[in-house]
């Protein structure tokens, strides 16, 4: 097709949204113009990480200034419960017994939120308490319960490879959680209809769980729940799940009085109330041989959930899925264990488990790297996927297209990273304070949700009369630029300009069944989803064209806003405009499902994955031994993409991504007191990378050679969470320069994240040893 369109794929052209957030004119849930009376909630949160509610008061609560209503358990006309998974363990409100610091017991609904917020300190509240289990070593020693079933992954003999292997190591890895630190927070506005019917505005990347949610506590069916998303401040996972407390209550509270109930909470109480990345702790035990190559793993994940499933299961089911990241391990036996804890519960965090797995499989690489006293990339190559008897991951799906060994060739010659570790070893000999270090780790991230349902899409296109567009899909926008590449597809499909499409917020009531915009997989769904509707809607055109100008169909062609009837050319808008009058049907739903892909949980067996995005990155840092502090020098990025829709939104994607993942490893760290309190809850006691932090010479690039094997929208590959997990090469660049110190006879065994403090901890423990 000719490509002078402006605007379809292929093509980098600006976020369909960019200038009006460089304007300040992106309208966010909190700019949305509010009703005449709406009323604001606010929640009334636990004190208390473990115990039993012995009194709750009330009365000063009801009678402050503003107070209209106090909402309890037992306000709620349906259900009190919003947890994602069924297992009705995630009350709305406290059912008497709470179970982290921070559980919601009430919300207070009054006329402006600073009455409400104020009002909510001041409950009375009684507990006989219970000393908590806060973290996985105290959770596993005591014996708590799992949220879910956990899962196993096994291939070959790993018990006796294990203990015929020439060398072998044990070794344990504290591996810390993240808060998602979203620009806008939580926030949720419901309108009551007629009869059961109520309106929601949620911040939401799963419009249809919000859905489903809002139904359950007000005991309603999902035909009278409509959930609308124009955009969000960012997501990151932190939007998948949690965002179903605030809109039950904003619901229960807006049927109740027959008015806009409005909720946004704070900062602090967000992050105390809302749950995070998964900390885990991996126990591995390895067997390796001289030359590095791993015979066996046998390997524990175990996860701090918090007080409830939300989506424990699956994450730490992802954890084992990329446990083995690119490499083949013979004989493999993998375990999750998903603890209870008297803390938040935890959810889906960009990467969904996968980062966790990876950084524990990384940390075997390193450990058999200085047991042999060779270079982590040499230990790596060694063992990546490929060819026959080298290509079976242990969940048991072939690895059929592997390209991380041609990645890694490239970026080790383009970022000179031969040179440049031989530079750093030859710097840490005479330099006594500053140390440096170099690391080169690959990517192998599997594409597709694990609960194979959710693998489906929905679209709905519509052409007008005077030939403009409107697409609508069940994706959702936080930034990430879903809506300007599903919009770029279509315009490629009419082989229109962009400018002549609209995207429209994401409503349950235009597409229903919405899957979460997550698992990396919302321009992979919702593309194919628009090019399904908009691929049916050019049929009925071309067969019109067909009948009205006795023509072939082949002679009918869409091209640089024309389409073209055999010796005739029409404008796209007149000939449109020709079809209406004709009665051309000019609106259509689209559906795609990925094909190919099955799981068998309870065998630990199956095809979870359509495919798999690589990468790779090269980090070098430098250190202050003195007092554990660090730069970033460089990094150098090269990742996959298969062929780009968007060059420009997936640079920005590897980019932020690789800058967050960054952040989990080396300044973002949760902190609880003994008795439960989340004393990390706001920016100035929980530190995010900001932009000083970035790395000072930052090469990113796209692999300009891949193209996607599988039939995905336009040949292209995921971006959103792969890049995520380039971020260990810094983790193990700090590895290195902390292990120079102690000429790098063992490995540092850094825990993360890697805070000054610890690489001081890590750098005191070596000299002394």
């Amino acid at each position: 097709m000719n490509k002078q369109i402006k605007g379809g794929t292929h093509q980098s052209i600006e976020h369909e949204s960019a200038h009006k957030h460089v304007s300040g004119r992106a309208e966010y849930l909190d700019d949305v113009i509010e009703p005449a009376g709406t009323l604001h909630a606010y929640l009334g949160l636990s004190t208390c990480a473990n115990g039993k509610i012995k009194s709750m008061d009330l009365d000063a609560v009801r009678k402050a200034p503003g107070v209209v209503d106090v909402l309890t358990k037992d306000d709620i006309p349906g259900e009190n419960d919003v947890s994602p998974t069924g297992l009705h363990d995630e009350p709305i409100f406290a059912r008497g017994e709470v179970h982290f610091y921070g559980q919601p017991l009430f919300a207070v609904v009054a006329k402006t939120r600073d009455q409400a917020r104020r009002a909510a300190q001041l409950a009375k509240v009684e507990y006989i308490s219970e000393a908590p289990l806060l973290d996985v070593k105290s959770a596993k020693a005591n014996g708590a319960e799992l949220v879910t079933k956990p899962l196993k992954l096994k291939r070959g003999d790993a018990v006796s490879a294990l203990e015929n292997a020439p060398m072998r190591i044990k070794g344990e890895m504290e591996i810390g959680g993240q808060d998602h630190f979203y620009l806008e927070g939580h926030i949720a506005m419901a309108i009551p209809g007629e009869d059961d019917e109520v309106t929601v505005f949620s911040s939401t990347q799963h419009p249809t769980e919000i859905q489903h949610m809002v139904g359950h506590a007000l005991g309603v069916s999902a035909n009278a729940v409509n959930v609308q998303v124009r955009r969000m401040g960012g997501g990151f996972g932190g939007k998948e799940t949690q965002g179903s407390l605030f809109a039950a209550v904003a619901a229960i509270a807006a049927k109740k009085h027959g008015a806009a109930v409005k909720i946004r909470p704070d900062r602090d109480d967000d992050m105390v109330a809302t749950g995070k990345r998964h900390d885990f702790v991996a126990s591995y035990d390895v067997g390796f041989d001289e030359a590095g190559k791993i015979h066996a793993i046998d390997a524990e994940f175990a996860a701090r959930c918090g007080f409830s499933a939300d989506l424990s299961g699956p994450v730490t089911d992802r954890a084992l899925f990329h446990a083995d990241n690119c490499y083949f391990i013979p004989n493999v036996e993998l375990r999750s264990q998903p603890l209870k804890t008297n803390t938040v519960s935890n959810t889906a965090f960009r990467g969904f488990g996968g980062p966790q797995g990876m950084l524990g499989g990384e940390r075997m690489i390193e450990e058999i790297a200085y047991a042999l006293g060779k270079d982590p990339l040499e230990i790596r190559r060694t063992n990546f996927y490929g060819g026959e008897g080298k290509n079976l991951t242990p969940y048991h799906q072939v690895v059929d297209d592997s390209i991380i060994e041609r990645i890694v060739d490239e970026l080790e010659a383009s970022a000179d990273y031969k040179e440049r570790r031989d530079a750093a070893l030859e710097f840490n000999k005479t330099s006594r304070v500053l140390k440096r270090g170099i690391s080169l780790t690959p990517v192998k991230f599997g594409i597709s949700f694990t609960a194979t349902w959710y693998n489906q899409a929905g679209a709905l296109v519509h052409v007008y009369s005077d030939g403009t567009i409107q697409l609508n899909h069940g994706g959702t926008e936080m930034g990430q630029g879903l809506y300007t590449k599903v919009a770029q597809v279509v315009a490629d499909e009419f082989q229109v300009d962009i400018s002549t499409i609209k995207v429209t917020a994401t409503r349950t009531d235009k597409v229903p069944n919405t899957s979460a915009t997550a698992a990396s997989s919302g321009t992979d769904l919702n593309g194919m989803a628009a090019a399904d509707a908009a691929q049916k809607i050019k049929q009925r055109l071309i067969d019109f064209a067909v009948k009205e100008y006795d023509v072939a169909p082949e002679k009918v062609r869409f091209d640089n806003n024309q389409v073209i009837v055999g010796e005739q050319a029409f404008s796209f808008a007149d000939f449109v405009k020709t079809a209406y009058m004709n009665r051309v049907q000019l609106s259509a739903t689209g559906f795609y499902k990925t094909p190919d892909i099955h799981w068998d949980r309870d065998a630990g067996k199956g095809t979870p994955f359509y495919y798999f995005a690589y990468g790779a990155a090269v980090s070098e840092v430098v250190i202050d031994t003195l007092t554990g502090e660090y730069f970033v020098e460089r990094v150098d990025v090269l990742h996959d993409v298969g062929r780009s829709i968007n060059e420009a939104i997936d640079k920005g994607q590897v980019e932020g991504a690789f800058v967050q993942g960054m952040g989990w490893l080396t300044t973002e760290e949760l902190w609880w007191s003994k008795d439960g309190q989340l004393k990390t809850h706001a920016p100035s006691t929980y530190k995010i990378p900001v932009a000083s932090d970035r790395p000072r010479q930052f090469n990113v690039n796209l692999v300009n050679w891949s193209e996607n094997k599988k039939r995905t929208i336009r040949r292209s590959k995921a971006v959103g969470e792969p890049p995520f997990m380039l971020a260990i090469s810094v983790l193990e660049a700090l590895s290195m320069a902390v292990a120079s110190v102690a000429d790098y006879k063992t490995c540092p065994k850094l825990d993360s994240p890697a805070t000054p403090e610890r690489i001081l901890m890590a750098v005191q423990r070596l000299k002394g040893e």
